[in-house]
């Protein structure tokens, strides 16, 4: 399956925000770099060390999704790279959808 990841285009996909309220200020900003892919259905994908974006996105995608009237499955994974943990999540498509 091909994902399209959107982490590594600023400075912030990198950063371990302080509060709840950042983390939630930049999740949302994150939908316009989402939504060129959901109306496509694409599969789009975004990896972080910051676990409190990947919650945000796990409730941000679905709705994004069912706003533009597409329906997705996403999909969340942790993976450990140089002794820091990465939080990935992406959506995956059915046939129907």
């Amino acid at each position: 399956m091909e994902i399209q990841w959107l982490s590594g285009q600023y400075s912030e996909d990198n950063r371990i925000f302080d509060s709840l309220f950042e983390a939630y200020e930049w999740t949302d900003s994150l939908y316009p770099e989402f939504l060129i892919y959901l109306v496509n259905k694409v599969n789009v994908g975004y990896a972080t060390p910051d676990e409190k974006i990947i919650d945000y996105l796990t409730d941000f995608i679905p709705k994004w999704a069912d706003y533009l009237n597409v329906k997705v499955t996403v999909i969340k994974e942790v993976t450990e790279r140089n002794g820091k943990y990465i939080y990935k999540i992406w959506t995956s498509y059915s046939r129907e959808s």
